[in-house]
């Protein structure tokens, strides 16, 4: 019971704040002109975070990141991509009565992954966080722990998913929407800013 407590509130102290991944997942959930439509980016990020933390647990992460060019090259295709996505995002017109445009499922699977796999800040969150609190378990309780966090993963991305098609309901010309494809660019376009700057 420990280690499942101590994985669920260690995933959820990770995942709740604000980052590329969570704002992308939402805003899939509220521009596609069907919920179904966005399926494909919350199970691509969810999967990639079950990953991650596999990969933490098991400490097979920690070794490549241990490569000082294996990261700059990391967060420089990370950067790429971040802007590119800050592009797309900006230019994407919600969903309204009167257009059903939104990103296509190749696309989402794309971005999605670029997020989740590119993005250098949650990788070490993942790997120093959940990997090094992976090391006080052993056999059943240290499968038990990672089990929570998986599992969290899973419950948040979907919610997120949902709470973007609830307010695209809410918002029946898509005004907010537009808003926040246009808060959500910015706000991509600064973390791969910030990205630079650690790599100048």
């Amino acid at each position: 019971m420990e280690a499942i407590l101590h994985g669920i509130i260690l995933a959820f102290g990770l995942i709740l704040p604000l980052g590329v991944q969570n704002v992308f997942v939402f805003s899939q959930g509220a521009t596609q002109p069907k919920l179904l439509q966005a399926v494909p980016a919350t199970i691509t990020a969810a999967v990639c975070d079950t990953l991650l933390i596999l990969l933490a647990v098991f400490g097979l992460s920690v070794i490549v990141l241990q490569f000082e060019a294996l990261r700059v090259t990391l967060m420089i295709v990370g950067i790429l991509f971040l802007l590119y996505m800050g592009y797309a995002i900006w230019k994407s017109e919600p969903a309204t009565n009167n257009t059903s445009k939104a990103l296509p499922i190749r696309q989402q699977i794309i971005f999605t992954l670029s997020v989740s796999l590119l993005n250098p800040h949650a990788i070490l969150d993942i790997v120093g966080v959940i990997g090094t609190s992976a090391l006080r378990y052993v056999g059943t309780d240290q499968l038990l722990f990672t089990l929570a966090c998986i599992i969290v993963s899973w419950m948040w991305f979907f919610g997120l998913m949902l709470a973007g098609a609830i307010v695209k309901k809410l918002d029946g010309t898509g005004s907010l929407m537009n808003f926040f494809n246009k808060a959500s660019a910015i706000f991509i376009w600064a973390t791969a800013i910030y990205l630079l700057s650690g790599l100048l």
